[in-house]
């Protein structure tokens, strides 16, 4: 029966017979063993570790080749550390495992060497030695000294004594030590050995041609020099070089764009690496080949799958989504998108962002987005020149090289919002992109290349036309989108706003459920707003209050049906409606970038000089209604019975509540006029009628816009009868269905018809 033999592995070391040397170990199994061995013949078997980071260390993590060693000496380290010095006696391979605990104990057996001729090992030993000799004359400062006499008269002491000294890799060493060829050894040292010899000529040979381009006491320059020589030789960037080459191939550029782009890549081939402009004209060329010159995305030409698509994201809109299908029509019918910009304009909320979104997902293009919000310099849109440090492409392309296709949706977000100062006009910039005869060769001041622009499907969208330029708003077809009625919003809110809050706050159906009251509560009393972004954050709040007692376990399902308990008090306050009819107080109608609302115009008659007196911050063309209206009503006395003495006699001072906020516009004209008119005949106003319309000094009644907001505002505040320029009355489709079935409409031509319909008798 063999002796079992007690085995150590250690990290990131291979030791070979014939060798005296050293290792140090300092885990507990490790000691454990050097511990037993000591007490009895102080011989070891060393096997090497697979993986320097393996903690528990296990048979499989341990190379079955090793060596019997002599232990020697032992060397107490700093930090629990011990120095092994062995003499190295042969090699073995692992039988089997006896024990693992409390260290390792194994059954050994030989390695069965092949039998091999005597003078094919001789020759093999010779040649051997001879690039032995050939690599010491070569490279004199390698340290030989492992090659002790005795291993140029034996061939396995020399093999053993090589692998460790021309040798790096762990894993060579260790196909060295497992080999059993005698024969096969010397041939991987005598292959090693040739290739350290070929190295050290090419070395050598660099160093020559280094020599020959410096002088001596130039050492920076040698090494930058020497360095360059280095990369010639190997052809680091010969790769590129040949890479960028097919690529612009690969593009088909016209002949004169392929040239100006070749003589880049050819700057770059003659251009040190260490050079700052390397790192310049390689990140040009990088943004060259990886923009989408030809590639474009599959497009869905499925009109009805395109239809339901944008039915299921978005309710009511029909005439944005009927305008939306005509261009997917066009399109596939011509195969080009040289059809006027579609630019969204209506106030926050209303879904002009998210109906973009949809048209890509309707159309099967993929989508990108700019805002233009804040944006006022003109490089944002055409790039910087490459004089500058730092300079990049555009945000326009840097859009379609992120996306990598050439026709997505492209939305230029906060149109209006844009600005320009001494960086120069990116309104102007925008001109030549949404031109769709000129942005077929759209020309970006870094590329410096023309670019079809021309398959990209340009949208934008605007809360307010008057802050974009009027050359620019030329070239887009707007489409507003006006805010909803109180059906639509509760039709939103139960099929899109309520499903989605509830996911996102991680609740289900079975936690809370919202009953039509609390929907309209919502609507009337917590919001007041013409899209529903602010309705969709009440909802929110709603599900995150419920979401707590769902994880604090006091309640498992919420029906909710008054909001008082999740929001307080409602918000919009009921004083802003007029509860009775008042002499100088009429109620007029507003647009706002936020919707429409009902605003007083409070006139009152004070003994003085006939001045008149104007206060609520109004801006000029507000301030010129209120003097034509005061001509008007003066003009009108003798039909009204009113004393023109007490024009004279009056100081007339007009109010506009809520003098924080600016107001302007001429549609106020009717509804000043009806005050001071309602002060000097002393009859008051219907507190039910709201109207809205500029006044002329004749007392023609003019058309407005905004009628779907102002006509939703008063439905809103309580109004009953609703007082519009017949002008207008070509407009009543703007006017939805909900306000026509409640509200009275009544088309007027003159001021007369207006005071006969708004003044008491």
């Amino acid at each position: 029966t063999k002796k079992p033999a007690i085995m150590l592995a250690i990290k990131e070391q291979v030791l070979f017979p014939y060798q005296n040397t050293h290792f140090d170990v300092s885990s507990e199994k490790s000691l454990q063993a050097l511990n037993k061995a000591l007490g009895e013949d102080k011989t070891i078997f060393v096997a090497t570790q697979r993986h320097a980071n393996t903690i528990n260390v296990g048979p499989k993590d341990i190379f079955r080749v090793g060596v019997v060693a002599q232990i020697k000496q032992i060397i107490k380290l700093p930090n629990n550390i011990i120095r092994v010095v062995v003499s190295v006696v042969e090699r073995k391979e692992i039988d089997a495992y006896i024990n693992i605990q409390p260290c390792f104990e194994v059954l050994l057996k030989d390695i069965v060497v092949p039998e091999e001729s005597d003078r094919v090992i001789e020759a093999t030993f010779r040649g051997l030695k001879s690039l032995l000799e050939d690599y010491k004359k070569l490279d004199p400062k390698k340290n030989f000294e492992p090659l002790q006499e005795a291993a140029y008269e034996n061939p396995e002491k020399m093999v053993y004594a090589l692998a460790s000294i021309i040798f790096a890799s762990e894993n060579d060493k260790l196909k060295i030590l497992s080999e059993p060829s005698l024969l096969a050894r010397m041939e991987e040292c005598a292959v090693k050995i040739a290739n350290e010899i070929d190295l050290v000529g090419i070395e050598r040979n660099l160093q020559s041609k280094v020599k020959k381009r410096v002088e001596k006491n130039q050492r920076e320059y040698y090494l930058k020099e020497q360095q360059k020589v280095i990369s010639e030789e190997l052809g680091d960037n010969e790769d590129d070089i040949i890479k960028y080459r097919e690529k612009i191939a690969a593009l088909a550029f016209p002949k004169d764009m392929e040239e100006r782009v070749l003589k880049e890549v050819s700057r770059l081939q003659s251009t040190p690496s260490q050079s700052p402009e390397y790192g310049v004209i390689r990140a040009y060329l990088d943004t060259v080949v990886e923009l989408p010159w030809k590639t474009s995305s599959e497009q869905n030409f499925d009109l009805k799958s395109a239809k339901a698509s944008l039915d299921n994201d978005h309710y009511g809109l029909e005439k944005v989504k009927e305008r939306i299908i005509e261009y997917l029509a066009v399109n596939k019918l011509t195969n080009t998108l040289k059809a006027p910009i579609l630019c969204f304009v209506g106030p926050p909320g209303v879904g002009k962002t998210s109906i973009v979104s949809s048209i890509a997902k309707a159309s099967g293009r993929k989508f990108v987005s700019m805002s233009l919000g804040g944006v006022r310099d003109e490089a944002e849109i055409r790039g910087h020149r490459r004089t500058y440090i730092g300079s990049m492409c555009g945000r326009l392309l840097s859009g379609l090289r992120n996306i990598k296709v050439n026709n997505p949706v492209f939305l230029l977000d906060e149109i209006d919002k844009m600005s320009s100062d001494f960086r120069g006009d990116p309104g102007s910039a925008l001109l030549e992109v949404l031109d769709p005869n000129q942005n077929h060769e759209f020309k970006d001041h870094y590329l410096e290349l023309p670019f079809d622009l021309s398959k990209v499907m340009f949208v934008t969208t605007a809360n307010s036309l008057d802050t974009i330029p009027l050359p620019l708003l030329d070239r887009m077809e707007v489409i507003e989108l006006s805010g909803y009625t109180y059906e639509e919003k509760q039709e939103i809110a139960k099929k899109y706003l309520v499903p989605k809050q509830i996911e996102n706050n991680g609740l289900t159906n079975d936690n809370i459920v919202f009953l039509d009251t609390a929907i309209k509560s919502l609507i009337y009393s917590h919001t007041s707003e013409s899209g529903v972004r602010n309705l969709e954050r009440q909802i929110g709040a709603v599900c995150r209050k419920v979401a707590v007692g769902v994880v604090s376990g006091e309640k498992e399902k919420a029906i909710i049906a008054t909001l008082e308990k999740y929001l307080g008090p409602p918000k919009i306050a009921q004083k802003q409606k007029r509860l009775f009819d008042e002499i100088g107080v009429a109620t007029g109608l507003a647009w706002t970038a936020v919707g429409g609302k009902t605003l007083n115009v409070e006139v009152v008659a004070i003994k003085g000089k006939g001045d008149i007196k104007l206060t609520g911050q109004l801006g000029e063309v507000m301030q010129e209604s209120c003097y034509t209206a005061l001509s008007l009503v003066k003009s009108r006395a003798e039909k009204y019975k009113i004393n023109p003495e007490d024009f004279a006699k009056y100081d007339l001072h007009i109010h506009f509540p809520e003098g924080a906020t600016k107001k302007d516009g001429p549609s106020a004209g009717i509804t000043i006029a009806t005050a001071i008119a309602s002060v000097f005949c002393k009859r008051a106003v219907d507190c039910k009628v709201a109207m809205t319309g500029e006044v002329t000094l004749t007392g023609r009644v003019l058309a407005i816009g905004g009628l779907k907001e102002k006509s939703l505002a008063a439905l809103r505040d309580g109004v009953t009868t609703l007082i519009l320029a017949k002008e207008n009355e070509k407009d009543i489709e703007e006017i939805p269905k909900s306000v026509q079935e409640k509200i009275k409409i009544k088309w007027v031509g003159s001021i007369d018809e207006v005071f006969e319909f708004a003044l008491k008798k």
